[in-house]
């Protein structure tokens, strides 16, 4: 197994792409801590299939936008689990789907909060124990939508841009301590909130909608925890500062 006696956190690592994180990292034989906002019942079904694969698992809840619930997330785990040496930091929402004339300041705070603050603030919270460490990973969860920016996304295209330049210029920094920072940005992910933004802006379902995608399927959280693993793993090892591409294709 590529991550044995290494351990990771994810923030909202209890459904979705952050499960999906979770399980491929648990099965590379990581430990493995997250965090949720509010699903304590998603978070403990989580748990409970890591630890069946064999693995230490632990769930705590943290709003990544508050600090001090930052820190203490990450307090309880390393005091359960050890010291940390990967970061993904998955946490995030999406926006209502408006123009920017008819957005407002508050909506384009919430975002930012979210992905680009609750990133700093995971960071800053993990960055003295990651420096310690032989080799450590940061792994954040970006978009495409940071690169196409398509009209009616600007709150959730300008937040996952901001987490790309967050994520380059750790790169940048944290070279020298030997952690590795990378970005996944997923096209679309067969998620609860993936479906929720294929009904807004199409009005269709996810399964109608697959004949039109690359290699005729979505994209499923373990396709991005496969990658994730690797990023983390020996054969990624020379790899940091870069924004990895995770749609298939369909960009061209």
């Amino acid at each position: 197994m590529k991550l044995t006696g290494r351990t990771a956190f994810i923030t909202g690592g209890d459904r979705g792409i952050g499960k999906g994180i979770a399980l491929a990292l648990a099965r590379e034989g990581a430990d493995i801590g997250l965090s949720y906002r509010k699903n304590r019942e998603a978070a403990e079904t989580t748990v409970r299939e890591i630890e069946t694969s064999g693995r230490r698992a632990l769930a705590v809840q943290a709003d990544v936008t508050e600090p001090e619930q930052v820190r203490a997330a990450v307090e309880t785990v390393l005091g359960q689990l050890g010291a940390v040496d990967i970061l993904v930091s998955n946490a995030g929402i999406a926006s209502r789907g408006r123009f920017i004339q008819e957005t407002d300041a508050e909506e384009m705070l919430r975002l930012f909060n979210i992905h680009v603050m609750g990133a700093f603030h995971v960071t800053r919270a993990l960055l003295p124990v990651l420096r310690q460490r032989p080799r450590s990973d940061i792994v954040f969860i970006s978009s495409v939508g940071s690169h196409k920016c398509a009209a009616g996304h600007g709150p959730y295209a300008v937040a996952k841009a901001g987490l790309d330049a967050l994520a380059m210029v750790l790169a940048k920094e944290e070279l020298a301590n030997r952690i590795h920072v990378n970005c996944l940005a997923c096209g679309l992910v067969e998620t609860d909130m993936g479906a929720k933004l294929v009904r807004g802006a199409m009005g269709a379902e996810l399964k109608d909608i697959t004949k039109d995608l690359p290699f005729g399927r979505v994209c499923q959280p373990a396709d991005v925890g496969s990658l994730c693993a690797f990023l983390c793993s020996e054969e990624g090892g020379y790899l940091s500062g870069h924004i990895i591409w995770l749609d298939g294709g369909i960009q061209w």
